[in-house]
Order: C-alpha cells, then structure tokens, then sequence
C-alpha cells in the first residue's frame, strides 16, 4: 500500500490513523533518508496510540530508546548513530521487541544483514516495514509492507 502526505500534518495524521490501529507486540520498522518524516511519522503513531497531546516526542538519537506511555507502552528507538551490529545486540533490544508494547525503529535499514539483506537482525519477522521517500520538500511517499506469519491485513486508513 502506498499513501502520500503532501505536508508534515498530514504525515502526523497518517501516523495517528495508523497507531490507532496498532496491538500489543507490533514492531513498526522506518526506513528513509534524513529528513523523510519518520520522527513526525512516530510522533502521529504515538498519539493514535493515546499518547497524551501535551507529551513530547522526540527522536531518540542520543538516548537511542524513548519509552511513552499510551494505550499500549511505546518504545521509540532510534538507530541513527549507532554503528555496528556488535552495538545493536549490546542494545539488550530483544526484552523490548518481544513484550506487550508496540516498537517503532527509526534507521531500520540497520537491521539488515550485511550478507543477507532479506534478513533482520534480532530474529525480527512479524513487523510492518514502512519505506519513505522524499518527493519534494513537502511531499512524502509512504510504502506499507506488512510481513506477518498468520494472515493479517494491512491497516485500512485514510489522512483525513
């Protein structure tokens, strides 16, 4: 599925419509340039996740893990300065992938295996990956890939 946001309100509203949708243990994997719009992205993710209004999210580049209390817990993770695979498992990543919250990674592209690209590290399977693309400077295209053992749909949600 693929949705395009023509301004970082609607690109709040898509995340908000998604994250409302979201259930205990998803894993929501970002990937995209600097500046694409996965921190305003998650920011909607948190607040459909009844996040409250006035909470201030932030990309976690240097604490590299925010925890948010919504509906659901929320772990943002951020793996933007982190370098190798080595301090990726030195995360202790795997007690917050697989709990009762919903996990969104920023940087996901991280968690390729350089030898096998199709594959993610931490044993990462059931997720939705979203790929942004940068159209111009407000415009944004969002592609959806659900990846799921048991047949589940991807969310159906509009930017309004």
């Amino acid at each position: 599925m693929i949705k395009i946001s023509h301004s970082p309100e609607e690109t709040l509203q898509l995340g908000k419509s998604l994250g409302s949708l979201l259930v205990a243990g998803d894993i929501i994997l970002l990937f995209g340039d600097l500046g694409a719009g996965k921190t305003s992205l998650t920011q909607g993710i948190c607040y459909g996740l009844e996040l409250d209004k006035d909470s201030y999210i932030r990309s976690p580049t240097f604490t590299l893990i925010n925890e948010y209390p919504g509906r659901l817990p929320i772990y943002h993770i951020d793996l933007y300065r982190v370098d190798s695979q080595k301090e990726i498992y030195s995360l202790g990543l795997e007690e917050i992938l697989f709990n009762q919250g919903v996990t969104i990674i920023e940087w996901a592209e991280k968690l390729r295996s350089p030898k096998n690209p199709e594959t993610l590290m931490l044993n990462i399977q059931d997720r939705l990956e979203i790929n942004i693309k940068i159209i111009s400077d407000s415009e944004r295209e969002f592609t959806f890939n659900a990846f799921f053992p048991e047949p589940r749909p991807l969310p159906v949600f509009t930017l309004l």
